[in-house]
């Protein structure tokens, strides 16, 4: 049976990043189809995805490799499965959290508070207490409030400071939300130093799915003058954490690592060895590792629109098909292609995961549908809203 990759529509990006050269060099892993096929035969009941742990050490060694100063913490968010932390484990991976419920999982896989790092910028103050009590020692911040608020829990807590970074060529920018603007360092350093807080390191994130390495350049040179104002404070600057960002191939080009590594490793040749280097990988380590499968539940035609309903939607964990994020969607048919809206099962209007995409004409009630590279960001976003069930996890 033939297998037939659909088209997503392009999303924009910023005109001065189109004129950047994009590197494609290194070959990217996938999945094998066949333990896809293989796993059907195993039955299906609702929505799953297959993940091969072997891929997430050939990540984690092929990051390791590119970039040997820089020391990988999981982004834990991505994909929390058990079985792929221990995978991680195993590899010598280290993790960044963003709640108690991921810190106690990480603990309850035997994983040192001291290798935990807590890099939501805003935690609550139970949370705080309860991560101090178990031993966590690094906290992020990215202002004068949370600073205070962890100094007031722990007082010898370990800090560091999200600075804002460029996303351009990013497709999911994160500026906004996120870090402190270059004009307010100054008083989040003063503040430190005041309360004698071990205010020890500086972090940024370049934006989800980077394809521009210029952005690591530009982060880097941007702590190490944090650095400098922090070392005139009076304070110890002895940790750089590059964040995430890395990107993984869909259906766009992107660097490799490798060619991002040529980027960092020249911007912290000059980085003291008293400095740890680390970097937060969520979606580079396990999205190419999956594959999701779901079907086809029921199709219709509405003022001269085809539909397609699957059994997995924006709250089953394909939310990321609202953001832009164009996957590679395989199916089973070979019919010609046309326009589809895609929505999920539930009875909320703002399930719909596409609207006009390219699917074989000929899709029916049934068909499975095989969405490449998912194995970050599906699952985990996954939830049970109108009685559906979550999605399954298989590991191979």
């Amino acid at each position: 049976m033939a297998v037939r990759s659909v088209a997503v529509k392009k999303q924009q990006t910023a005109p001065e990043f189109e004129q950047l050269p994009l590197f494609d060099t290194h070959p990217e892993v996938r999945l094998d189809f066949s333990h896809v096929r293989e796993a059907l035969k195993q039955g299906y009941t609702k929505p799953f995805l297959l993940v091969d742990t072997s891929i997430v050490r050939t990540k984690v060694r092929r990051f390791k490799a590119a970039m040997p100063r820089v020391h990988p913490h999981y982004a834990v968010k991505a994909n929390p499965d058990p079985r792929v932390l221990a995978t991680l484990i195993e590899e010598g991976a280290g993790f960044e959290i963003a709640s108690i419920a991921e810190l106690d999982l990480l603990l309850g896989l035997g994983v040192p508070a001291a290798e935990i790092y807590y890099s939501n910028p805003m935690k609550s103050r139970d949370y705080l207490q309860y991560a101090a009590k178990r031993g966590v020692e690094w906290y992020v911040l990215d202002s004068v409030e949370e600073l205070r608020k962890i100094a007031s829990v722990k007082a010898d807590a370990r800090l560091y400071v999200r600075i804002e970074a460029p996303n351009i060529g990013s497709d999911w920018p994160l500026t906004g939300k996120f870090g402190v603007k270059n004009e307010e360092v100054d008083g989040i350093v003063a503040e430190a130093a005041r309360l004698g807080a071990d205010l020890a390191g500086v972090t940024f994130h370049v934006g989800s799915q980077c394809r521009n390495p210029e952005n690591w350049r530009v982060g880097i040179q941007s702590a190490k003058r944090v650095f400098k104002k922090m070392r005139l404070a009076g304070l110890k600057p002895r940790l750089l954490n590059i964040g995430g960002g890395f990107p993984v191939r869909h259906v766009k080009p992107i660097p490799s690592i490798e060619k991002i590594a040529e980027v960092v490793n020249h911007a912290i040749r000059d980085m003291p060895q008293g400095v740890r280097i680390m970097a937060e990988p969520g979606r580079y380590l396990v999205s190419d590792a999956g594959y999701f499968v779901c079907r086809v539940v029921g199709t219709a035609t509405r003022s001269g629109k085809r539909w397609m309903c699957w059994d997995a939607g924006v709250f089953g964990g394909m939310i990321e098909t609202t953001e832009g994020l164009r996957y590679d969607v395989l199916t089973d048919r070979t019919g010609k292609p046309g326009p589809w809206c895609i929505a999920g099962p539930t009875c909320d209007s703002v399930d719909v995961c596409m609207r006009d995409e390219t699917f074989p004409e000929d899709m029916q009630e049934g068909d499975f549908i095989y969405v490449a590279n998912a194995g970050a960001y599906t699952t985990a976003y996954a939830s049970s809203f109108n009685g559906f069930p979550l999605p399954e996890v298989r590991v191979i």
